[in-house]
């Protein structure tokens, strides 16, 4: 794939949804599935039927879903983790977290190749450094990673499950640690990407199966490919949204880029100039994504 590479993104979902996020595919029933966390929502789109596209309202805050491998769904609420038995069934929570934190939420997470649920919050304020990146194991215990965290963001494992990637979207910067798959267990923090300010703010990622990863562009009106072993990039798709939220791989093949965008903030004339902001948008863009790890527990 060059960098010049004509890409076309086509609409799969006018949800204009305020802040769409999370995109995860679910191959036990070939459906991706998405949240709208400012409207309390988990979308589930039918690639093959998009007309039987639904939303299932949560609250509060869903920001991210998972499939469980025992059946159902982890998500995390706002105030900490959770399981159901399908996507719109009754909820049970797992562990709570930052109760003593008023005012921060859950933001991104995703399942490590091992099966733990892995997730960061935020303040609801903008207060920096007061969210944090957990870790949910089997057992549903909870254990800190990462500390002094803004704006907890995009993950990543390598296919070895032997790094993981991390955003803090304010730092505009991608992280790699080493990490442990038997323990849940992180090290050797440095930086692989660092995102120039006139491109917009690192925000979702995924990882391809060439080990490159690909980042949406919070204000950017983009998603791109960098390779974390150089912090070069190496190609980007403009998306007809400005906040580009969130980026997964699907498809029977993963080898369709679905990217999740939002409409929150943006004034008439800005809508006006982006119809479809927060909706879910699909791409093929010439590789295929790795498989979605189910949380274990």
């Amino acid at each position: 794939m060059t960098a010049d590479a004509k890409i076309k993104v086509e609409l799969a979902s006018d949800a204009q949804a305020p802040l769409g996020e999370g995109p995860v595919w679910d191959a036990r029933d070939g459906k991706l599935y998405w949240v709208d966390i400012l409207s309390h929502r988990v979308h589930i789109h039918h690639p093959q039927e998009p007309a039987e596209d639904a939303a299932i309202e949560l609250a509060p805050h869903v920001s991210a879903i998972v499939p469980r491998r025992s059946g159902g769904f982890a998500l995390t609420l706002q105030d900490g983790f959770y399981v159901c038995d399908s996507a719109g069934g009754g909820l049970t929570r797992l562990a709570e977290v930052e109760a003593s934190v008023p005012g921060n939420r859950f933001n991104d997470g995703k399942c490590d190749p091992a099966g733990r649920f892995v997730a960061g919050t935020m303040s609801m304020n903008d207060e920096p450094g007061r969210g944090a990146l957990y870790s949910l194991d089997a057992g549903h215990a909870v254990e800190t990673l990462v500390q002094d965290v803004s704006i907890s963001n995009g993950l990543a494992w390598s296919g070895d499950g032997a790094t993981m990637y991390y955003i803090d979207t304010p730092t505009q910067r991608v992280v790699a640690f080493d990490y442990d798959t038997a323990t849940g267990a992180v090290a050797n923090r440095r930086v692989v990407v660092e995102m120039p300010t006139d491109e917009g703010s690192p925000d979702g990622m995924t990882i391809d199966a060439e080990g490159m990863l690909w980042i949406a562009h919070w204000g950017g009106w983009q998603v791109s490919r960098w390779n974390p072993a150089t912090g070069e990039k190496l190609l980007s798709v403009p998306v007809p949204a400005s906040q580009v939220t969130s980026c997964a791989f699907g498809g029977e093949r993963l080898d369709r880029l679905y990217i999740t965008t939002a409409r929150v903030g943006l004034g008439e004339t800005e809508l006006a100039a982006q119809p479809h902001a927060g909706g879910l948008f699909c791409a093929d863009v010439g590789v295929r994504g790795l498989p979605t790890a189910e949380y274990g527990g």
